[in-house]
């Protein structure tokens, strides 16, 4: 079962709704960073950046930093920016981006499913960032970014959205990157067919956010082993979950700087014990599975994986990604690591193959490799065998906006 819990969303007036919601700050450019900031006075990068006026500030993820993100909600809530809804809601948000629909539910997810493994994990966390995010949750109160959940197809939830949909958005708008937001408070009525059709679905997948989600279950035992503490969010988390035949996956390209001396030819002749090397006359994405394409001093190179390179019976060993790195980045160039080297550089599919060719044309690269995009399927199959996906495997869209309904864990 998939137990969903409704809550009273803390939002923007319907008038602000545009100007709250932000994407997370690492997506902005620091000069756009910097003009949003400076020129929006209702921008929810104001309350997670409560400094950018101070010439001293408090140190990063410190105690004191965290205290003025909460001071800096409080002053948004006072005055009027941020409200509380007076009734536990579910909210339906659809996201429309170059005319595909992202559509779901935004609700509490439960830390007890997550816990017993209903909610299914395929990446590996740090403690140190489990440790920093639970810190700052606990500090601050709220939740304000919902972790990317999925599950399968559900012809009876697609039907239920259709009904809900009809009626007029608490909130519509658009944004500069060309996507359509839209908010829906769902009905009473509608909500406990929601609830029941979810009470049916037997697991749930973590899509993005496993590091939120796991901090959430942090605090969540740490609460509940403080008899001081009465409230019942904190047994959930901030989460939107949607369909996985809705979402997009792309792919996550690699970028090595220094080649460290080793010539081009001796590079192509040591792939070709485990791949099939075909030169391009041009910049070209991966077809299929198993191909990989390969700019090596901007020139392109195709890698076809060997028969015997691939182990389909492995469910890791059979990723892409995993097969670049066991059968190239290790051995032929000595990046073990894929998290602390400095030497790789991970690259969102979303950029396009420009971000791969264009660094190594202005010499601040020599090597770039670009994936087949990984598919839900294969996560699941990971999942499911509680193993863990390389390090940046997947970009999935859609990418979720901060600030438009944030959760209360101290309720």
């Amino acid at each position: 079962m998939a137990k969903l819990k409704p809550f009273k969303a803390i939002r923007p007036t319907r008038d602000k709704a545009h100007l709250v919601a932000t994407r997370p700050v690492y997506t902005y450019r620091k000069s756009i960073l910097k003009a949003k900031l400076e020129e929006n006075p209702y921008t929810f990068i104001r309350i997670i950046n409560p400094e950018y006026k101070e010439e001293v500030k408090t140190r990063p993820n410190s105690r004191e930093r965290f205290l003025n993100v909460k001071h800096q909600f409080e002053l948004f809530c006072e005055a009027g920016i941020l409200i509380q809804d007076k009734e536990e809601h579910l909210y339906l948000y659809r996201q429309t981006k170059n005319d595909h629909a992202f559509v779901g539910i935004i609700a509490g997810a439960s830390v007890d499913e997550y816990d017993r493994d209903l909610v299914k994990k395929h990446e590996a966390t740090l403690t140190s960032r489990e440790e920093m995010f639970t810190n700052y949750l606990d500090l601050v109160g709220f939740n304000a970014e919902p972790v990317l959940l999925s599950y399968p197809k559900n012809d009876g939830l697609n039907a239920l959205y259709e009904k809900i949909m009809q009626d007029r958005p608490e909130y519509e708008f658009s944004t500069t990157d060309l996507v359509k937001h839209e908010l829906w408070l769902v009905n009473k009525e509608h909500e406990k067919q929601v609830l029941e059709l979810f009470d049916k679905i037997p697991e749930i997948y973590i899509a993005d956010g496993h590091h939120r989600s796991a901090s959430s279950a942090r605090l969540a035992e740490k609460y509940r082993s403080n008899p001081a503490i009465k409230t019942e969010n904190h047994n959930y988390f901030l989460a939107f979950l949607m369909d996985d035949s809705r979402m997009k996956i792309l792919e996550f390209n690699r970028l090595v700087k220094s080649l460290k001396g080793l010539g081009s030819q001796a590079i192509l002749d040591q792939l070709s014990e485990h791949f099939t090397v075909e030169k391009l006359d041009s910049a070209q994405k991966p077809q299929k599975e198993h191909e990989i394409t390969m700019n090596l001093r901007s020139e392109w190179y195709k890698l076809t994986c060997k028969p015997e390179t691939v182990n389909d019976n492995h469910p890791v060993a059979c990723l892409d990604a995993e097969i670049l790195t066991q059968y190239i980045l290790t051995p032929l160039l000595g990046i073990k690591d894929l998290k602390t080297d400095s030497n790789i550089e991970f690259i969102s599919g979303n950029l396009g193959i420009e971000a791969i060719s264009d660094p190594i044309a202005n010499q601040k690269a020599e090597l770039g490799f670009v994936l087949y995009p990984i598919t839900m399927e294969q996560v699941k199959r990971v999942a499911d065998n509680h193993l863990i996906m390389p390090p940046k495997s997947t970009w999935v869209e859609p990418k979720l906006r901060s600030g438009l309904t944030i959760y209360n864990i101290k309720e």
